[in-house]
């Protein structure tokens, strides 16, 4: 596990200690990030049309993917500064590649998945609803970035209408 990122001033130190009482409770947890994150790759892997994409990303190496998410998760909701990552180089990758290249549409689906299994295992609605609109945020800034990042923008994008803020439709199940 990397080593939390070291505070500059108190007031960072007070801000960071507010989040984490907030987020504690809403009843998230470092327990319940790693509990979101198992469950929602577990259906990922499952899922036909994104499935394929990440499995031929990150083929065996699961158990470094999910800790890498864990460690994402745990920074964005606990607010650990763990996460050093590089997201934004990682999707752009995909969205290049010259067979099955990353898709508007797949954001759409990793979107609806996540809001299921936030709502199928959050210990509290406010708990779901947190994790919910950060995905949402987060993809939209991944597909701004690979927009903008890029001269023909991602593949099956308009620049001009990226995702849009209403809440993933739900999956058939």
């Amino acid at each position: 596990m990397t080593t939390p990122q070291t505070l500059t001033s108190p007031q960072a130190l007070a801000t960071r200690q507010q989040l984490q009482r907030d987020a504690a409770e809403m009843g998230i947890s470092r327990a319940y990030v790693s509990k979101l994150v198992d469950n929602f790759y577990a259906e990922v892997r499952r899922n036909e049309e994104i499935g394929p994409i990440f499995q031929e990303t990150i083929g065996e190496d699961w158990d470094t993917h999910l800790g890498k998410m864990k460690q994402f998760w745990t920074s964005v909701a606990l607010n650990s500064g763990e996460y050093s990552g590089k997201p934004v180089q990682a999707h752009q990758a995909l969205s290049t590649r010259k067979t099955a290249p990353l898709r508007h549409e797949h954001f759409k689906i990793w979107l609806a998945i996540f809001q299921r299994v936030a709502n199928e295992t959050a210990p509290t609605p406010a708990a779901a609803a947190f994790f919910i609109d950060r995905a949402l945020r987060i993809a939209q800034s991944l597909q701004t970035a690979i927009a903008f990042g890029m001269p023909d923008g991602i593949h099956g994008i308009d620049k001009s209408s990226l995702v849009d803020r209403s809440p993933p439709a739900k999956m058939n199940e």
